[in-house]
C-alpha cells in the first residue's frame, strides 16, 4: 500500500498543504490508459478539522479548508494545475462588454457522487446558500443569479466589479463550489455536514470530529480519476 504523509500548518504551510493535495488529486500518467486508483495518502493538518470544512456554504476565511473542500467539491471555475482560473464544471464562461453579466455554460453529463446530474439550478442554489466570509461583498454587488436552462447560469452585477471572478472562482470564497440542491434540502444543513455529497474527485467516507476525515476516489469524476484511492486527513493540533 502506497502511503504519503504530509503535515500542513495553519498559516504559511497552508498553501504547501494545498499543493500536496493537488498533487495527490491530479498527478497524471503518461500512459494512455489509466490504472484504477490504489493506495492511501495520509495528510496531517496542524489544526482541528471542523465540520464547516466539509460544507462550502460555511467555509471560514482561511485557505487551509480548501485542502478538503477541493477534494470533495468542484466549482464552475477554479484554480487548476497551470491555470489561475480554469474551466471546471463549466466548459466555458463569458463576460459582457459592460462588465455587468457573467454567463457560465456547464459541461454535459457531469454528476454528483450520488449519481444526480450537476445543473445550473444547483449552482444557483449553492451561490444563494453561501454564508461564508465573502457573502456580504457578493450580496452587495450581485443583483441577480439566474438558471437560464439546465446548463446555463447567468449572474448579473449591480455595477462592474473587476474582482468578481476572484471572489467567485478562487479560494477567496467558496461561493462557486456546487452542491446538490435536492440532497441538501432533503437532509438539511446539519445532515449535509455529517455526510457531504459533492462533485469533486473524492467522495466522503467518514468523519470522526477532531480526529480524521476519510475520503475515497470518485471514479465518475469528469476530469480524470485520481491515482490515489483513499485519502485520510488527520487532525494533529
Amino acid at each position: 500500500m502506497t502511503r504519503l504523509h504530509r503535515c500542513c500548518g495553519w498559516t504559511g504551510h497552508a498553501l504547501a498543504g494545498l499543493m500536496v493535495v493537488a498533487a495527490v488529486l491530479f498527478t497524471a500518467h503518461e500512459a494512455a490508459a489509466q490504472a484504477a486508483p490504489s493506495g492511501e495518502a495520509i495528510i496531517a493538518w496542524h489544526v482541528t478539522i471542523a465540520p464547516t470544512w466539509l460544507d462550502p456554504s460555511s467555509a471560514p476565511a482561511q485557505i487551509t479548508p480548501f485542502g478538503i473542500l477541493y477534494a470533495l467539491h468542484d466549482g464552475l471555475v477554479r484554480p487548476l494545475p497551470g491555470q489561475k482560473m480554469g474551466n471546471s464544471l463549466a466548459e466555458s464562461w463569458t463576460e459582457s462588454p459592460d462588465g455587468l453579466v457573467y454567463e457560465f455554460k456547464l459541461r454535459r453529463g457531469v454528476k454528483f457522487h450520488n449519481g444526480e446530474p450537476v445543473t445550473a439550478e444547483d449552482a444557483k442554489f449553492s451561490f444563494d446558500r453561501y454564508k461564508g466570509a465573502g457573502a456580504a461583498d457578493l450580496q452587495a454587488r450581485v443583483r441577480l443569479v439566474e438558471a437560464i436552462d439546465p446548463l446555463t447560469l447567468r449572474i448579473h452585477l449591480k455595477e462592474p466589479w473587476p474582482d468578481f471572478m476572484t471572489f467567485f472562482g478562487t479560494t477567496a470564497t467558496a461561493a462557486g463550489l456546487v452542491v446538490p440542491k435536492k440532497y441538501v434540502q432533503q437532509v438539511g444543513d446539519e445532515g449535509f455536514r455529517k455526510h457531504p455529497i459533492g462533485a469533486g474527485p473524492y467522495k466522503f467516507v467518514s468523519h470522526a470530529p477532531g480526529v480524521e476525515v476519510v475520503l475515497e476516489a470518485y471514479t465518475g469524476y469528469w476530469r480524470r480519476v485520481p491515482n490515489v484511492k483513499r485519502l485520510v486527513m488527520k487532525s494533529v493540533p
